[in-house]
């Protein structure tokens, strides 16, 4: 069936009666939320903040997994410490750990470039092209047709758009495919790497802390962009030239109080809001437990494997970082979830649903069917989870990827353009190039090994009839599970492979797809092994794709229908792209007698100080602490340096970085997490309980002057 889309989706999706600080609204939206805005105490003009090509919201950049904002008008962009964490790593040696020490570049010429790959996207154009997508299909076409029609028209609309040179597109599906827009983003290709204060203030706290308040974390560094000297993106160079963007926020040395209002612009990950209950039980029945299980093996085994090892800890430090991070994530889950009942809640709100449809008779002919099938659709994806997340976890070897990477980009570069696979595309060819050159910092085989033989360790647990025939042949388990003999087949692999040059793996991507089949490396005939394998899974993938494209947009279109007849807000769940979120500096009443202030203070990090990690601090803070120090940046009321507060905005992981502005449109601090008891709002969003984390500008600020002496950018800021 032809699908039509309601003329009065926008007004559907634009409801008037908003819980203030929930939703995470695109930007186009802003306009019509004007009058709540407003009252709220916004003072920039909200059909303003709709205008990607002006202040405040051209000022908002994307670094491809977390937010930046341009702070000044060469091109300065401010961002998390630990979005940063990857080019300061990469930047490190045993020798010059900048991790350790921190980095401050006095002047141009002293910048680091950033990690190769790292972009900073700025967001030019965000039309609809629904139409153009999804519009006209035919009702009988199969799954898999219907897939690839659409893919199809995605390459095509994006082929068009990269005409222009120096700029990256995407497009990206809202309400479950029931919407499609284009991005136009400028993608600026030379980043590098301007300051980050120390560890022991960038990641002060460490996992100890992390989701949890109160909070003392200096989580801040710079960066800047580079163009040629046309005012062009282009690749690293000592002729570039800072990049001057069209717009740059205003780092506020003033801050913000109790109950102030703030908002939140950033590039949120994802959400699963609006997710069918059989989705929510696998993930926090099954999933996130046995996530919990595999992430805590995994960091201990790079733990035990880099113990005596510096330079090699230094390589996977931001990996364990992220492990660390996903894993306390998902204990909170857990948690949470048990705590609000959220699977009970979630089946509540489809009984609901279901009766609102069953109605009416027209509601239930026009949507039924389709939910039940969906539902249908979804456990049967959820019969295959096991030999799924199992055999994913094979395939986390390093060797083994690029193996695969660099034989599957053979193949595809065997086809016309517009017929390879995206992600293999030319397009795509110099971010693949850019992660072979990267890999050597990020790479030690023996540790690596480590981790892949404790990966397999759990893949053989999979009944028989489960496992990969192929890898099982190749790998000489077909028999079972010899210790010795798995022991002296990853021996034969890591030791015969040339995979971990990086000149090795470069010259391989200008080879055949024979050539890869008659190679005698070892993970090369692997991946050769496994590509049919690979391509019969990637065909069930598309297949149930497509029907997944044919059946959410349906149920969307009857949650926006029944949302809104409750007077409740219907957003897009979020995918990466520009959203706005918005509400007030507010504490939260944790559990029974225990209060969540809004601040915390330089105090803090004093009585939190053990001289060890995570929490050590350079000894110049702690003496400006001692003398009570605080400059201009003092707050009367706190009678210190505010350090983070926090607020009611509704954000989720790819938030971090974005900037918290004022009323004014003002940069008052960074967003770089949330509360334990706020994990769950990527599920279910309930403000009693969520609250953002901020790193306040007057601590920034405050460390730049007192404790680093970064006043180079400081004036560049112009903060006096």
């Amino acid at each position: 069936m032809k699908l039509t889309l309601l003329p009065t989706l926008a007004a559907l999706i634009l409801v008037p009666f908003l819980q203030a600080d929930e939703g995470m609204w695109r930007p186009d939206q802003l306009a019509e939320l004007g009058p709540e805005l407003r009252a709220m105490g916004l003072e920039v003009e909200p059909e303003k903040l709709g205008d990607l090509t002006a202040y405040p919201m051209n000022a908002v950049i994307w670094l491809g997994g977390c937010t930046a904002s341009f702070v000044s008008p060469q091109g300065l962009a401010v961002t998390n410490h630990h979005c940063a964490y990857e080019a300061i790593r990469y930047n490190s040696t045993k020798e010059k750990n900048l991790l350790r020490d921190g980095f401050l570049a006095s002047k141009l010429s002293e910048e680091l470039p950033a990690a190769p790959g790292s972009r900073i996207y700025v967001t030019v154009a965000f039309d609809d092209v629904t139409s153009k997508i999804t519009g006209g299909l035919d009702a009988n076409l199969s799954p898999r047709e219907r897939y690839q029609i659409i893919d199809d028209r995605k390459k095509a609309m994006i082929a068009e758009c990269e005409k222009d040179e120096g700029h990256r597109c995407s497009v990206d599906a809202f309400h479950g495919g029931l919407e499609y827009y284009r991005l136009k983003k400028l993608e600026i290709r030379d980043v590098r790497l301007v300051y980050a204060p120390p560890e022991s203030i960038g990641k002060f706290g460490g996992d100890i802390d992390n989701w949890r308040w109160p909070r003392h974390t200096g989580d801040f560094s710079f960066y800047r962009a580079y163009v040629g000297p046309d005012g062009k993106p282009a690749d690293h160079s000592e002729e570039n030239v800072p990049y001057e963007p069209v717009a740059h926020l205003k780092v506020s040395k003033e801050g913000i109080g109790d109950g102030d209002f703030v908002m939140a612009a950033g590039y949120p990950g994802s959400t699963s809001r609006y997710r069918r209950k059989a989705v929510v039980e696998n993930q926090f029945n099954w999933r996130y437990p046995v996530w919990i299980t595999v992430l805590d093996e995994w960091i201990k085994t790079i733990e035990r494997a880099t113990a005596d090892d510096e330079a090699a800890r230094i390589k996977y430090a931001s990996l364990l970082a992220s492990l660390n991070n996903a894993l306390t994530n998902f204990r909170g889950q857990v948690e949470g979830a048990e705590k609000v009942n959220l699977v009970k809640r979630r089946d509540n709100r489809e009984a609901e649903l279901n009766a609102w449809i069953s109605a009416s008779s027209e509601r239930k002919a026009k949507y039924a069917e389709a939910i039940d099938e969906l539902d249908a659709l979804v456990e049967e994806v959820n019969s295959t989870r096991e030999l799924d997340f199992y055999w994913s976890l094979v395939g986390r070897s390093s060797m083994l990827s690029t193996a695969r990477t660099l034989y599957r980009l053979a193949k595809e570069t065997e086809k016309p353009d517009a017929e390879r696979e995206p992600g293999y595309q030319e397009r795509d060819r110099k971010f693949i190039e850019q992660s072979m050159q990267a890999l050597d910092r990020r790479y030690d085989p023996d540790v690596d090994r480590a981790v892949w033989k404790m990966f397999l360790a759990l893949y053989r647990a999979l009944p028989a009839d489960q496992r990969v025939a192929e890898f099982d042949r190749f790998m000489g388990l077909t028999k079972g599970w010899d210790a010795a003999a798995v022991d002296k087949r990853l021996d034969g692999l890591y030791g015969g492979t040339k995979l971990g040059d990086a000149d090795t793996r470069l010259a391989w991507m200008g080879k055949k797809s024979s050539e890869f089949e008659a190679s005698e490396d070892p993970f090369i005939a692997l991946a050769v092994a496994l590509y049919r394998h690979d391509m019969e899974e990637e065909e069930r993938d598309k297949t149930r794709s497509g029907r997944f494209q044919q059946l959410r947009p349906k149920y969307m279109e009857a949650i926006i229908a029944y949302e809104r007849s409750g007077g409740k807000p219907v957003y897009p769940d979020a995918n990466s792209t520009l959203r706005v979120t918005y509400g007030t500096v507010k504490g939260a009443e944790a559990a029974d007698g225990l209060r969540y202030a809004p601040f915390t203070t330089l105090r803090g990090i004093t009585a939190k100080y053990t001289g060890e990690d995570p929490f050590d601090s350079p000894q110049e803070q702690l003496d400006r602490i001692a003398a009570q120090d605080h400059g201009a940046f003092e707050v009367d009321e706190l009678g210190s340096v505010p350090v983070n507060f926090l607020s009611d905005l509704d954000v989720t992981g790819g938030n971090s970085g974005s900037a918290t502005l004022n009323a004014q449109g003002e940069l008052v601090g960074l967003l770089f997490d949330g509360t334990l008891e706020s994990v769950n709002s990527d599920w279910d969003f309930d403000p009693r309980t969520v609250r953002s984390i901020h790193v306040d500008s007057r601590y920034m600020l405050w460390v730049m002057d007192k404790v680093s002496g970064a006043h180079n950018l400081l004036e560049e800021l112009g903060v006096k």
